[in-house]
């Protein structure tokens, strides 16, 4: 995957390019608006420090989408994501909760780069590989009678993923706490899966202890 546009190497290596991205993770989140001058601050570095590993906000941004890029394929290849194996009910909420912690976590910084008329491509980058996902795990449930069949595959997922990141965005402004249950039972019940059922699979598409990136919503 390429780098962000405008975005350097070198200037104190890789650890404190790391620093400032976490800073700006931090800091964007709460001040989408925030400048470089913030993020240097919020680092604790000199703003030419920054300046040193991206040439301006955008490239900070896209750099920022970038680490989401990886932190989805890797929870889409851990433990915990669903398998050819599960049923489409299980493999939803399994879906969910593996996703969940990298929603909870990039979700903001996403929505930012879209508001920014960034080039799509790293957002699709970040999206791609779980809406692949899901979009099989959906046409498998209709297939199998397990979700309704009343919008095609495709409006159904991306009704699924508007869904998802507003719970999401209710999640991070604090008015609503969840680890990634309730979400995969709105999923599940938005698929049209009963109710019961769908608690039933959320309990048991629960993260493995110590699982990578796991982490609840604060």
């Amino acid at each position: 995957m390429r780098r962000g546009r405008g975005a350097r190497g070198g200037g104190g290596g890789t650890s404190t390019r790391a620093r400032i991205l976490c800073a700006a993770e931090r800091l964007l989140v709460r001040e989408p608006d925030s400048s470089l001058a913030e993020v240097a601050a919020a680092a604790g570095v000199a703003r030419r420090t920054v300046y040193g590993h991206f040439t301006g906000r955008d490239a900070l941004v896209e750099g920022l989408v970038e680490e989401a890029a990886r932190a989805v394929r890797s929870a889409l290849a851990g433990p915990d994501a669903p398998t050819p194996e599960d049923d489409p009910t299980t493999a939803l909420a399994r879906f969910v909760r593996a996703l969940w912690p990298v929603g909870d976590r990039y979700g903001t910084l996403i929505a930012l780069a879209r508001r920014q008329g960034l080039d799509p491509d790293p957002v699709r980058a970040v999206l791609g590989p779980a809406r692949d996902t899901v979009a099989a795990i959906i046409v498998r449930g209709q297939r199998t009678g397990a979700f309704h069949t009343g919008v095609p595959a495709g409006v159904l997922g991306a009704a699924l993923e508007a869904h998802l990141l507003a719970l999401l965005g209710c999640a991070r402004s604090g008015a609503w706490e969840d680890d990634g249950t309730g979400a995969a039972v709105a999923a599940l019940v938005a698929a049209g899966v009963e109710s019961g059922t769908a608690a039933e699979a959320a309990e048991s598409g629960r993260p493995s202890v110590g699982a990578a990136g796991a982490r609840p919503v604060t």
